[in-house]
């Protein structure tokens, strides 16, 4: 049985492959990454929008080597080294780093993925505070699920959290967009900025970058494993389709073969295969 068990990948394939070779030469960041993890996928977006520029650096997280302990002191990735002090910084957390990266483009890109308005970036916030605490957990309780009745519950607790985002998503609209009085489509485009593909001509916000890894693979980990199906209405069928097309998503993307094997482990629920699957099972928020 064991010769049969597929291992998690150390490289990047497809699309994601040619981007890693696009960003091989120094810079005043390098982004420690692992080819599989949506966590490192969430950072990677938001860099390659955000248009900043950085050093894409593959590590294995689970042997933990010392640079990327360096950076992030449990080993987990993503991490960031930040060459432009002396010496070197290091930063980790998918969540921090977001920020962090968001303050950079503002002083120098002048890209954002948040809205200018207050209120509007509030909401955003919301959405993103709701991928945090429910999606996320939500997606490996299912993944890593073994009994039959369990995988019913937790399926369908991970379509009752997407539906809740899709309906955080309306409310910005109808709040921002629809409230703001726009006379015509240039007008809702404006108010519009910063609140995500979920609008038709948007473009990414911060809550795509922060659940678009998890939709990804439930496109493809999830469905093979599992059998789950995304939800299939219109405005979400055409969110998911501008996510996975957009240039910042997509060129991080690997090919399926590498999500399928290095998922399996969590798909069986082996034994010590991260910290994450530790801590959804033991009942304990994510590390």
């Amino acid at each position: 049985m064991s010769s049969e068990q597929k291992n998690y990948h150390l490289q990047c394939t497809g699309e994601a492959l040619e981007t890693v070779k696009q960003h091989e030469a120094p810079q005043d960041i390098t982004l420690f990454g692992s080819c599989f993890c949506p966590f490192v996928q969430r950072v990677w977006v938001a860099l390659e929008y955000l248009d900043i520029p950085y050093k894409y650096y593959e590590v294995d997280p689970y042997k933990k080597p010392a640079d990327l302990l360096e950076v992030s002191p449990k080993g987990l990735v993503p991490g960031l080294k930040l060459h432009k002090y002396t010496p070197a910084r290091g930063l980790n957390e998918s969540t921090v780093i977001l920020e962090y990266l968001e303050d950079i483009a503002a002083n120098t890109t002048k890209r954002s993925l948040l809205p200018t308005d207050p209120y509007a970036r509030a909401l955003v916030r919301l959405q993103c505070d709701h991928i945090a605490r429910s999606l996320v957990p939500a997606f490996y309780r299912f993944l890593q699920a073994q009994d039959e009745s369990a995988q019913i519950e937790y399926g369908q607790e991970f379509r009752s959290g997407l539906e809740a985002l899709a309906a955080l998503f309306e409310r910005a609209d109808r709040d921002i967009v629809q409230g703001g009085g726009a006379a015509g489509v240039g007008e809702q485009k404006a108010l519009g900025a910063g609140l995500g593909l979920w609008l038709e001509g948007g473009d990414l916000s911060l809550s795509d970058v922060m659940i678009g890894p998890w939709i990804f693979r439930a496109s493809n980990v999830l469905k093979h494993y599992r059998g789950f199906e995304l939800p299939t209405g219109d405005k979400f069928g055409a969110w998911i389709t501008r996510l996975f097309a957009h240039p910042a998503f997509r060129v991080t993307c690997s090919t399926e073969e590498l999500y399928l094997d290095s998922y399996e482990r969590y798909a069986q629920n082996r034994p010590n295969t991260s910290q994450v699957a530790n801590a959804i099972n033991a009942g304990k928020p994510l590390p």
